[in-house]
C-alpha cells in the first residue's frame, strides 16, 4: 500500500468517529450532563432527604426547586442547580480569597493506563465538590477533548489549542479556554497538530538562550488560577516538551499505575526518565528547583480476577511506598461501557446494570476526589497561615 492511501483511511476514519459518536449521543449529538433525584442532591450536601425537603422549602435559601418528574411526586435535578444546592448547603471549604488554584499533572509515559479517565473524573469529582475546574488537554490523541464530547479532528482549530501560546502569538491561555456540557469544568482542547510543539520549542530554545522552553505553560496559565480552584492537565504517554512543560507547571502530580507486571515494569522506567529530566534541568538551567506538593501513585485499573493483580500491587506498594494513594480504582463493566459511549461514571443518570457493581466503580472515583480536595483545602490554608 502506497504511502499515499493512508489519507483515504484517515478520512475514513474521521468520519466513522462522527458517525459512531452520534450514534452514541443519540438522539443528541452532544454530551449532556446527567440529571439527580432529591436524595442524589442531597447525597452530594451530605445532608439526608428530610434535610433537602425542608430547605427547599425556605424561600430565603434561593435553593432551586428543580423539575416535577413522572407522577408529579418526585424532582429531578440538573447538575447546575446540584451545583447550586452543593455551593449553598454542602460544608466545603471554600478557596480562601486571594489563594490561587492548584494545577495537577496527570502523567504515565505508558498509554492505556488510565491517564485521561483519572483527569476526566477527578475534574468531575472535585466539581462535585463545589470546585471550578480547567482541563487541559496536552496529547495529541485529544482523548481528554474527546471525553468532552469534541472530536478533535473536525471540531477543534489549531487556535483553541495551546499552539498559540507555544508559538508566542498569545501571552497567556485565556483564549483558549472554552466550556463544556458538565457545569464546572471548563477546557482547552488538543488536536493532532499539537506535534508542531515538539518540533518548535527545541528550534526557538536552540535560537535564543534566553528561552525557557519548559516555562511555557506555566507562564500561560498563571493568569487563570485566580478563576479556577484546581487545572488539571492530561499529558501526552511520553517525555515530550509538552509533558516537561505540564510537570514543570505543577504543584501535584497523579501517576496512574495499573497492577499489572508490564505496567510495573514501565512504571520504573518513568521514574527513571523522570530523574534524568531533573538532571538535564539542572544543566540546562543551574539553580532551578522544581518541588511538588504532591506527588501520588494511583492504582487504577484493577481487576481482582487476575491472579497477579494481588503480587503486583504489593510491588507497587513495597516500591511507592508514602506515595501510593489508600484508593483503587477497579475495573469494571460500569467503566467500560461508560468509556464505550465517550463517557465516564460521572456521566450514567441511571445505571441499568447492577447497583453493587456502579457504586463500586462511583465509590472510588468520588473517594479520589475526596482525597485530592482534602489536599487542596489543606494547601490553601497553610498558604494562608504562612501569610
Amino acid at each position: 500500500m502506497a504511502l499515499s492511501a493512508i489519507t483515504g483511511i484517515a478520512e475514513r476514519a474521521s468520519n466513522m468517529l462522527v458517525d459512531v459518536r452520534e450514534s452514541m449521543l443519540a438522539p443528541h449529538p452532544r454530551k449532556n450532563a446527567p440529571v439527580y433525584t432529591t436524595a442524589q442532591v442531597a447525597t452530594l450536601c451530605r445532608i439526608d432527604r428530610q434535610r433537602a425537603n425542608y430547605l427547599a422549602s425556605r424561600e430565603e435559601m434561593e435553593l432551586p426547586p428543580g423539575t416535577l418528574h413522572g407522577n408529579g411526586r418526585s424532582r429531578e435535578f440538573t447538575l447546575e442547580e446540584a451545583r447550586i444546592w452543593i455551593d449553598k448547603v454542602a460544608p466545603f471549604s471554600k478557596r480562601p480569597v486571594g489563594a490561587k488554584g492548584k494545577k495537577i499533572a496527570i502523567g504515565n509515559f505508558k498509554g492505556g493506563v488510565s491517564k485521561t479517565t483519572t483527569a476526566m473524573t477527578l475534574a468531575q469529582g472535585l466539581s462535585l465538590f463545589g470546585r471550578r475546574v480547567l482541563v487541559l488537554d496536552l496529547d495529541p490523541q485529544a482523548s481528554l477533548t474527546a471525553l468532552n464530547g469534541i472530536l478533535a479532528d473536525s471540531e477543534v482549530r489549531d487556535e483553541q489549542t495551546v499552539l498559540p501560546l507555544i508559538y508566542g502569538d498569545e501571552s497567556n491561555l485565556e483564549y483558549a479556554v472554552q466550556s463544556t456540557y458538565w457545569d464546572g469544568i471548563d477546557l482547552i482542547p488538543a488536536s493532532a497538530a499539537l506535534f508542531g510543539a515538539e518540533f518548535y520549542l527545541p528550534f526557538k530554545q536552540s535560537k535564543d538562550s534566553k528561552f525557557q522552553f519548559w516555562n511555557v505553560l506555566n507562564k500561560g496559565m498563571e493568569s487563570l488560577l485566580d478563576r479556577y480552584d484546581a487545572i488539571i492537565i492530561d499529558t501526552p504517554p511520553a517525555l515530550s516538551y509538552m509533558t516537561i512543560n505540564a510537570f514543570m507547571a505543577a504543584d501535584g502530580l497523579i501517576v496512574p499505575t495499573p497492577p499489572s507486571a508490564l505496567d510495573y515494569a514501565s512504571s520504573t522506567q518513568f521514574w527513571s526518565l523522570l530523574s534524568d529530566l531533573s538532571d538535564s534541568m539542572q544543566q540546562v538551567a543551574p539553580g532551578l528547583e522544581k518541588n511538588f506538593d504532591f506527588i501520588h501513585v494511583l492504582l487504577a485499573k484493577v481487576d481482582h480476577s487476575q491472579a497477579a493483580t494481588h503480587v503486583v500491587r504489593e510491588w507497587i506498594k513495597k516500591t511507592y511506598e508514602g506515595l501510593v494513594l489508600p484508593i483503587e480504582i477497579p475495573t469494571t463493566t460500569v467503566t467500560q461501557s461508560a468509556a464505550a459511549e465517550f463517557g465516564t461514571v460521572y456521566d450514567i443518570s441511571r445505571y441499568e446494570g447492577s447497583l453493587k457493581t456502579y457504586q463500586r466503580a462511583r465509590e472510588a472515583y468520588d473517594r479520589l476526589a475526596e482525597i485530592i480536595d482534602q489536599q487542596l483545602v489543606a494547601l490553601w490554608s497553610a498558604k494562608k497561615d504562612a501569610a
